[in-house]
């Protein structure tokens, strides 16, 4: 049982059984077509961050950050700057042990999350909550890495393992991408290699509902990004092209691009996607920007729509995206690193807080949230350190502590049963109806360049004060439905054997 001492925030667990009249397609649903707006949301004061690095005894740098409780005692802890931070009830935090450049998941199904260093390639077993001890990989082909993903590619209830290859910029070298193939929690296998392309950062999204986890690599020198469309059998093939996502503008082959993010940004129930690309200017122009993805859903063969910047304004050295609605008003907003502090021509550049105000429209937040002016980074993920219900925002070698709206919201542990379903529920995916909206959120092990969002699932809700029903679909694609479920709490959902 998760053990949350959440103030206003108290935690509930159930546990429910599952039969085989909760298996359906998820494509019956009619997530497919597009919904209207929802309930307005009352007008509140903007969104205030407070820096709360050295209050909280935390000593970061910029590097890759992760968010995950590794003890299982209901605080999200954080893996930053080289130190596994223990989250000392959002009161402090103490530093558990040593992984640096992490992404997280129970790679052995014990109850405890682990934690792969995408930069050292090296994997940490958690003992219990108490610390880590490396566990011994197969010899991996010679790579260099800025990112990797944890799914269960093969649907055997196992979380694997891809990991994205960089480069060697001055010799000439593509680092090969690894597919690593989890035997059962006793060990791993090293699957197929891929050469092609410079990765910059991989995330994992069940995008066309056909239950299994497809991955999304960006990639960087101007080469077309990878969308791995999943077979259903853990074999992959690239249909970046025939799905319209490869992240590029007429002239060019590709982009720059640093991550990307997952997300539904128009609350239809279909998952959207954000391709952040590093674009400079040449003789051709600026070269490809920034964009969002659109889902078209089943009727288009879940194609994707190019929907442009959206209000993400240009700047040259953009990285690193991550989605969340940190203003709980029941849209995805966007927190956009940047990596050059003077860029080309003398312009500055900082990182960006952009607000969904909805239709694909994103306003520039940052100054009154009290972020303007961050340095250059490619950190950028979320987790509600204190366990008031609105997520705090880790950039920059700071953690900015959300300062709240009073907007309802609702948190979601997802538990696997460790058989037919990994233990961290990697992949799971949790809709909720607004009025005519449908809001989805999905259990996911790294974002952006290298970054990880919580484990635990957020909706904010705006006004909606009434209790939801939970429709979750598990990564094997069980169907599940929760109703009556409280709001503005914590709950924990593990699946049955």
């Amino acid at each position: 049982m998760c053990k949350t001492d959440c103030r206003h925030a108290p935690s509930v667990t159930r546990r429910f059984s599952i039969t085989d009249a909760h298996r359906k397609e998820i494509a019956a649903i009619a997530f497919g077509m597009l919904l209207v707006a929802g309930p307005a949301v009352a007008a509140a004061a903007e969104v205030e961050f407070a820096d709360r690095t050295a209050e909280l005894k935390l000593e970061l740098g910029g590097e890759a950050t992760c968010w995950v409780d590794v003890d299982n005692d209901g605080w999200t802890d954080l893996v930053s700057s080289g130190k596994v931070w223990r989250n000392l009830e959002g009161k402090g935090f103490a530093a558990l042990g040593e992984v640096a450049n992490a992404v997280s998941a129970d790679f052995d199904n014990d109850g405890f999350p682990d934690l792969f260093s995408w930069s050292h390639l090296k994997l940490f077993r958690n003992n219990g909550g108490k610390g880590f001890e490396e566990f011994p990989l197969p010899p991996l082909p010679r790579t260099v890495s800025r990112g990797a993903c944890w799914g269960d590619w093969n649907n055997d209830g196992f979380v694997d393992l891809y990991l994205g290859g960089y480069e060697d910029w001055d010799a000439g070298i593509t680092w090969p991408s690894v597919w690593l193939l989890n035997q059962q929690g006793k060990s791993f296998q090293v699957g197929p290699t891929d050469e092609r392309y410079r990765a910059r950062g991989v995330t994992a999204c069940d995008f066309d509902n056909d239950h299994d986890l497809d991955v999304y690599a960006s990639n960087y020198r101007l080469q077309p990004n990878v969308l791995w469309v999943n077979d259903g059998q853990g074999k992959f093939t690239d249909l970046a092209e025939k799905h319209r996502v490869l992240a590029t503008s007429e002239g060019f082959g590709g982009g720059h691009s640093i991550g990307a993010s997952w997300g539904d940004f128009d609350n239809d129930g279909l998952f959207d996607l954000f391709a952040g690309n590093f674009a400079h200017q040449d003789g051709r122009g600026d070269q490809p920007k920034s964009r969002f993805y659109r889902n078209l859903g089943a009727r288009q063969e879940y194609t994707f729509e190019d929907r442009g910047p959206c209000g993400v304004f240009y700047q040259e050295s953009y990285a690193s995206p991550a989605a969340a609605d940190y203003d709980n008003d029941g849209d995805l907003d966007l927190f956009f690193t940047t990596v050059y502090g003077v860029a080309s021509f003398g312009r500055p550049n900082h990182p960006v807080l952009f607000r969904n105000d909805g239709a694909f429209v994103f306003a520039d937040a940052t100054a009154g949230a009290k972020l303007a002016g961050q340095g250059p980074t490619y950190q950028a993920a979320w987790g509600d350190v204190d366990n008031d219900g609105d997520l705090d925002l880790t950039t920059a070698g700071r953690l900015f502590v959300n300062q709240g709206t009073g907007r309802h919201w609702l948190k979601v542990r997802l538990v696997g049963n460790g058989t037919r379903i990994n233990r961290s529920a990697i992949g799971a995916q949790v809709r909720i109806r607004r009025g005519e909206q449908t809001l989805v959120r999905q259990v996911e092990a790294g974002t952006g360049e290298g970054n990880q969002n919580d484990l635990v699932l957020h909706f904010g809700l705006g006004d909606h004060g009434e209790p939801v029903t939970l429709e979750i679909t598990w990564p094997n694609g069980t169907q599940q439905s929760v109703e009556q479920v409280a709001i503005d709490r914590l709950h924990t959902v593990t699946a049955a054997p």
